[in-house]
């Protein structure tokens, strides 16, 4: 909680909150109350966290591959990227429990609302052949993922000094209640779906 005071004082002694954050509080918070049918604006879904994992094959063969993909990152999240280690052992893919197998970073509060911003406006317009998100990767409880193929779809990744294209999921996490809550919720926020979701 302290944490939390300290960098609402921080950012109101700067003058400065992210865009996004700004947007969703005063616009489309209201909004959203409206469109799901509920009664008090507490109850409007809202994301919690956002997590980047890179994965690094290579890395079996490559020790480099490791520092370049927390590097890589680190500079795409604006927050320090941690080696993530395998949890138990699988054969087939020759990976042991305690083997470095990719890279991973949590934002939350303003890195989370920066990065989205930078995601939705920068990013993903320069996917090439891009027809929009797909609608059906939510997880069942509001919370959805996305893998995104070549990390050069970032401006601050400098495409002549990466020693490989990567790929990474991003993870979503939101307080809606239903699939269809987090939809609302992340098209109010501008990521582009593909069509509409369909009925289960």
């Amino acid at each position: 909680m302290a944490t939390k005071t300290a960098e609402k004082k921080t950012a109101q002694k700067n003058g400065y909150a992210p865009r996004l954050k700004e947007r969703y509080n005063s616009e489309l918070r209201p909004a959203l109350k409206e469109e799901l049918g509920l009664s008090t604006v507490m109850q409007v879904p809202r994301i919690t966290k956002i997590t980047l994992n890179m994965g690094v094959g290579e890395g079996k063969t490559d020790a480099r591959a490791f520092d370049s993909a927390i590097e890589e990152l680190t500079i795409i999240a604006g927050q320090r990227a941690q080696l993530r280690r395998a949890r138990t052992s699988i054969a087939g893919f020759k990976i042991r429990t305690g083997m470095p197998i990719g890279a991973r970073v949590t934002l939350r509060r303003a890195r989370m609302w920066e990065f989205l911003d930078r995601l939705v406006s920068i990013a993903l317009p320069r996917i090439r052949d891009f027809r929009g998100l797909n609608p059906e990767s939510f997880d069942g409880r509001g919370n959805y993922s996305l893998g995104i193929r070549e990390q050069i779809i970032f401006p601050e990744i400098d495409y002549d000094s990466i020693p490989a294209v990567r790929g990474l999921d991003v993870a979503i996490t939101t307080t809606a209640e239903t699939d269809e809550q987090g939809l609302a919720l992340l098209k109010s926020l501008g990521l582009p779906f593909a069509g509409e979701r369909s009925e289960q």
